[in-house]
C-alpha cells in the first residue's frame, strides 16, 4: 500500500525538523543526503560562496537523485535505506533503515523544493508546504541551534547567517514557484495531525 509524503520546506531555523519529528510517521531528514566534503575536488568542485567556502545552501551540494529514489521507495514499499550525515564533519557517517506502517511520511530539509516535481513524476502521492516565519526569528533560532550543535566554525556561521537572512524572501519565492503552499507552522501541524 503506498504511503503519502508531505514535503516540508522553510528557511533554516524555521522549525521544519520539529514539525516533521512531531507529526511524521516517519520523519525523513533530507539533510542526510548532503554530499561529502571529500567530493569537493579541483576536477569536480562543489558550489562555493562569494566568500570562498563550500556553499552548503546550494542544491549542488546535495544528492537529489539519491534522496528522490530513497523517498519514493519508502512511499511505495514502506522501507528504505538512508545515509546518516554529520553536518559538523561534512560527511556521511553510516546508514539507517527507515520504515513506515501508516504515514504520512514527513520529509523535511533545506532542499525539499527540489523533490516535488521528481516525486510526482515517480507517481508518489505528495503534498508540499513551506513554513513561513519572520526572517529575524529564523536567523536567531538558526544561530543558537548551530552554535549549540557546533555545526561549523563561528566565523562561517556568522557569514552564512547574514547571507541567509538577506536571501529569506528569495527562498520563499523559490518554494512558491516550485508549487509549495506557504503556511504558518500552526496550520501545518493541524494538517499533519489530520492525516
Amino acid at each position: 500500500m503506498p504511503f503519502p509524503v508531505v514535503l516540508i520546506g522553510g528557511a533554516s531555523g524555521s522549525g521544519k525538523s520539529y514539525v516533521a519529528r512531531t507529526h511524521g510517521r516517519p520523519h525523513v531528514e533530507l539533510d542526510n543526503f548532503y554530499r561529502d566534503q571529500a567530493e569537493h575536488t579541483p576536477e569536480h568542485p562543489l558550489p562555493v560562496t562569494p566568500y570562498g567556502e563550500i556553499d552548503w545552501d546550494h542544491p549542488g551540494t546535495w544528492n537529489e537523485a539519491a534522496a528522490c529514489a530513497s523517498l519514493a521507495r519508502l512511499a511505495r514499499e514502506g522501507v528504505t535505506e538512508c545515509p546518516v550525515y554529520s553536518i559538523s564533519h561534512s560527511a556521511a557517517t553510516g546508514t539507517q533503515t527507515i520504515t513506515c506502517t501508516r504515514g504520512p511520511i514527513a520529509a523535511e530539509g533545506l532542499f525539499a523544493s527540489e523533490l516535488l516535481a521528481p516525486l510526482r513524476r515517480e507517481g508518489v502521492d505528495v503534498e508540499a508546504y513551506y513554513i513561513v516565519e519572520p526572517a529575524a526569528w529564523t536567523a536567531l533560532a538558526r544561530f543558537v541551534r548551530d552554535v549549540r550543535e557546533s555545526r561549523k566554525p563561528l566565523p562561517f556561521l556568522l557569514k552564512r547567517g547574514w547571507s541567509l537572512y538577506k536571501a529569506d524572501g528569495a527562498l520563499r519565492d523559490r518554494y512558491a514557484a516550485a508549487g509549495f503552499t506557504l503556511v504558518a507552522k500552526s496550520r501545518l501541524k493541524r494538517r499533519l495531525a489530520s492525516m
